[in-house]
């Protein structure tokens, strides 16, 4: 790729940031969009629609920055919990690491690219020249300028590891901090309790009372006992769906009401849609009682067992409970609203065939994805793609049709089919039998992740042939060569990629063409739009991938190719802006992990930096400087050991609270008053929402309350 193909992109990928701010910073004041740019104020009625015209709401104003920018660390951690502080010393830690890089890279390194004259270009006629006269390429073989990339390379490393002790201990703190300050929560008193013995004579109830009551007398509370309740949801999604339609039936004038039994609704005999409906609703709520009264057989060997403190159900949870390890299995149980209850309603061979299909399913999917790089890969070259198509030559000699496609359209293409893969993961690791939405978003989360590097980052830098990528399994000791010869070459690609999908990104998170084109549509065929209003949740099993994908090309690149280091201190300091913005506006937590993503963010970190010094070594023994390539080898392995410290010394507070905290927690709750109505409620706290009353009809002959009740002991 040449300079004035990257300028194009820049300059096409600059004006769609700008548009975006503008239509954002003037959509966002209309009565109409309240609950696309501001549903979490709206659902806590913090704002309100406004109905007087004011000329100022028509006016571009950059003022939602400042405000997105005033509230302190601990406000918004108050305001959105501690996932969202995490998600965003993320950003925090990718501007300070780049700025640093920046820097070095910039003012010291990419002079030094630039002077070489390893590549023949002409200095004069800049826009036409190659990127890839400012990578490590253009440095002479053999030069001892090369020496200052090493050092930079043991510069930087040092630098990245420092600033990830600072954030893993500055999280941690904050973990320990945020669960001191926090009321006191169900998950934190109970355990999940799996592999129950089958009961002989009597219910999964019972046996669960009689074991703990035997085993923790002391600290033992209640429990739950999980039912397979599939059926009953899909009955109460119907009944849902139903209630929803009736509500915009009723919304309409009486004329639109009525429609003819017949066929395609033009024949038979003239009814009242929302009669029918109802009627047709009260059946629903009918058989949802029948099919709850009929789950006391559905017990399943599961259930959510709580203490009377934090300590005695960490007790119940580390300790194994019986001689057979496979009998009576603790887990942590998640928030009531993060259980995943579909869980329940699979069996055990069930959940292990989906895992084996799973890891069938992602690795077609990977091998597919393949077929859009190649295509992609095709689009950077240009001689390539006249092979291809050689009635395309005279279009292609145009110079902004060839800047086009080959600075913008790759990264585009390759954008929107990612597009399609993120509700693939959630699929499935739902599928693997996780306990909790969490723990499936976490899940999703390392899955895409891995997806994307593989996909985007190796498939792309190896993407020449088939051949070179089973050479790589198959001759392991070339793989530092190979990455040496392929990574500078594909610097411009991604160069283009950061500009296009990061920056365009950021700008469409914040314009939310998708909820602005529903919001749209609902209010002009249904009249209005906050009739099944629900506050998103951001969702981070896309977002995280995303941005530590930007920072791995960050860390790999810093000394091989440093022209991509602003355009990603661009990306990251629009996306602490922007990301602040929706936390306080848009996205209203789902679930609360306590922080638990960080550790993820720390492990790519990790492997950005051993994969750099792979690189590092390949790169210098093509260059013919064999005691560089030497000299590096330490680095990974001190950065191996310095994460296999952090493992040590800050992993286990991501797994579980020590006992000097939940003991000091304890203590600290035996003089609260309002533990005991606490502890009283926790009994059914873990109730399966399909066993919750329901109705939506209008009948009021008492038959709305349910037939049965989860177990409460």
């Amino acid at each position: 790729m040449i300079l004035s193909a990257l300028l194009t992109s820049v300059g096409i990928n600059l004006g769609l940031c700008f548009l975006f701010f503008v239509l954002y910073s003037i959509l966002r004041n209309q009565r109409g969009n309240i609950t696309v740019y501001s549903p979490r104020l709206f659902g806590e009625r913090k704002t309100q629609q406004q109905d007087e015209f004011n000329l100022e709401r028509l006016l571009p104003s950059p003022g939602w920055v400042k405000r997105a920018w005033q509230p302190s660390e601990d406000e918004l951690l108050s305001i959105t919990g501690l996932d969202s502080v995490v998600f965003m010393r993320v950003f925090i830690f990718c501007v300070r690491l780049f700025t640093f890089a920046g820097f070095i890279g910039i003012v010291v390194l990419l002079p030094i690219n630039f002077l070489g004259n390893q590549l023949t270009d002409d200095i004069s006629d800049l826009p036409n020249k190659s990127l890839d006269s400012f990578s490590i390429s253009n440095v002479n073989d053999g030069s001892n300028w090369l020496w200052i990339h090493f050092c930079a390379a043991y510069v930087f490393t040092g630098v990245v590891c420092y600033l990830l002790y600072y954030e893993y201990n500055y999280i941690s703190l904050k973990r320990i901090a945020y669960f001191y300050s926090s009321k006191p929560q169900p998950h934190q008193f109970t355990v999940l309790v799996r592999g129950i013995p089958a009961p002989s004579g009597s219910s999964f109830s019972q046996i669960v009372e009689n074991f703990f009551t035997e085993y923790h007398p002391s600290t033992y509370l209640s429990h739950t006992v999980a039912r397979r309740t599939s059926k009953v949801q899909s009955l109460m999604n119907d009944a849902e769906k139903l209630y929803r339609t009736l509500g915009h039936l009723k919304s309409k004038n009486h004329q639109q009401r009525y429609k003819r039994d017949g066929f395609l609704g033009l024949f038979g005999r003239k009814i009242d849609l929302v009669d029918h409906y109802e009627k047709k609703l009260e059946d629903i709520e009918d058989n949802v009682r029948l099919e709850q009264s009929s789950l006391a057989g559905e017990e399943v060997p599961a259930a959510f067992v709580s203490f009377k403190s934090r300590f005695g159900a960490a007790i119940a949870l580390h300790i194994q409970q019986v001689i057979n390890p496979t009998e009576w299995i603790t887990e942590r149980a998640p928030e009531p609203k993060d259980v995943y209850w579909p869980f329940f309603s699979s069996s055990f061979i069930k959940r292990w065939i989906f895992k084996i299909v799973v890891v069938v399913a992602y690795i077609a999917i990977t091998i597919l994805f393949l077929i859009p790089v190649v295509v992609v890969q095709g689009l950077t070259h240009l001689d390539q793609l006249e092979t291809w198509f050689p009635f395309l030559k005279g279009i292609l000699s145009l110079t902004f049709v060839s800047d086009l496609i080959t600075g913008y359209l790759p990264s585009l293409i390759l954008q929107l089919f990612l597009k399609v893969v993120p509700p693939i993961m959630i699929l499935f690791s739902s599928m693997q039998g996780y306990i909790s939405h969490s723990q499936i978003e976490k899940s999703a989360c390392t899955k895409l992740l891995w997806f994307t590097v593989w996909n985007i980052f190796f498939a792309n830098v190896l993407s020449g042939s088939a051949l070179t990528m089973v050479n790589i399994l198959l001759e392991p000791k070339k793989i530092p060569g190979m990455l040496g010869v392929a990574v500078p070459a594909q610097a411009s690609f991604f160069i283009a990629y950061v500009v296009t999908s990061g920056w365009t990104s950021l700008s469409s998170e914040l314009f939310r063409l998708i909820p602005l084109l529903y919001s749209f549509m609902k209010r002009l065929f249904a009249g209005k739009d906050d009739d099944d209003f629900e506050i998103p949740s951001i969702p981070y099993h896309s977002e995280i991938p995303s941005v530590l994908f930007f920072e791995l090309l960050g860390v790999t690149y810093f000394f091989l190719a440093p022209l991509i280091l602003p355009f990603l201190l661009v990306y990251y300091c629009l996306g602490y802006i922007i990301y602040r913005n929706q936390f306080l506006n848009v996205y209203a937590p789902k679930f609360e992990t306590g922080g638990k993503f960080w550790p993820i963010v720390h492990n790519s970190t990790i492997f950005s930096l051993v994969l750099m010094h792979i690189i590092a070594i390949g790169i210098f023994g093509i260059k013919k400087l064999p005691l560089a390539s030497i000299l590096t080898i330490p680095l990974p392995v001190l950065t191996l050991i310095f994460n296999e410290y952090c493992r040590k010394r800050f992993l286990p507070i991501f797994k579980a609270y020590p006992t000097e905290c939940l003991v000091k927690k304890d203590r600290g709750d035996q003089n609260d008053p309002s533990m005991t109505e606490f502890l009283e409620k926790l009994a059914t706290t873990y109730q399966d929402p399909a066993l919750m009353p329901l109705q939506y009809s209008r009948s009021d002959d008492g038959r709305s309350s349910p037939l049965l009740r989860a177990v409460e002991i």
